[in-house]
């Protein structure tokens, strides 16, 4: 089996069965457009100013994408924790304009570029990211979508190789003036561009 394969078939594996106890005490579903303002809070609190998108950005992705717009809300408070947001493509490298223009949504895309992760702060350390990730790799695998990727830190590329990533090395990706990292996660298929 080739490096990909066992790639692929190690991310089905983590993925495949939701964490039943998460799933009790959240609520993992596509955002509503009246949470667009709740969303843009919660970027502002999970990256620094020069890497969170803005609310105008939020929204517009809100409004013209929203089933990949998966938030998890907090079946107690009814209050969002998370949210996890991508865009649909048949482009195989992530660029920044991603970010910034939701108008390069295709809706027949095959890829998924991951805009952001975020789970605020009174709700880390307990696999809400892992499961965020999870379930959306779930949806998006059901789908048919080719293959989802991301951009991040070198100080998160291991936890994204624990949820079934790739990493391909330096992106060429500067958003907020940083150097990323690109990764790839198979869903249905070769990773495209390698």
């Amino acid at each position: 089996m080739t490096e990909t394969g066992k790639q692929e078939a190690r991310s089905h594996r983590m993925y495949a069965v939701p964490d039943q106890q998460l799933h009790e005490r959240f609520a993992f579903r596509t955002i509503r457009k009246e949470e667009s303002s709740q969303a843009a809070r919660i970027e502002m609190i999970c990256f620094p100013p020069n890497e969170a998108c803005s609310k105008e950005m939020i929204v517009s992705r809100i409004e013209r994408v929203p089933e990949l717009f998966l938030v998890v809300e907090d079946r107690g408070t009814g209050e969002l924790a998370g949210f996890l947001s991508g865009l649909a493509t048949n482009e195989s490298v992530f660029r920044d304009d991603f970010f910034s223009d939701a108008g390069l949504y295709d809706p027949n895309g095959t890829n998924i570029m991951l805009l952001g992760l975020d789970v605020l702060p009174d709700y880390r350390g307990q696999g809400l990211a892992r499961e965020l990730m999870y379930e959306y790799l779930r949806r998006e695998c059901k789908k048919g979508t080719r293959s989802v990727r991301l951009t991040c830190l070198p100080a998160k590329i291991e936890m994204y190789k624990k949820m079934g990533f790739y990493d391909e090395g330096v992106s060429q990706s500067t958003w907020g003036g940083e150097k990323w990292h690109e990764m790839s996660c198979v869903l249905n298929g070769p990773v495209i561009g390698q």
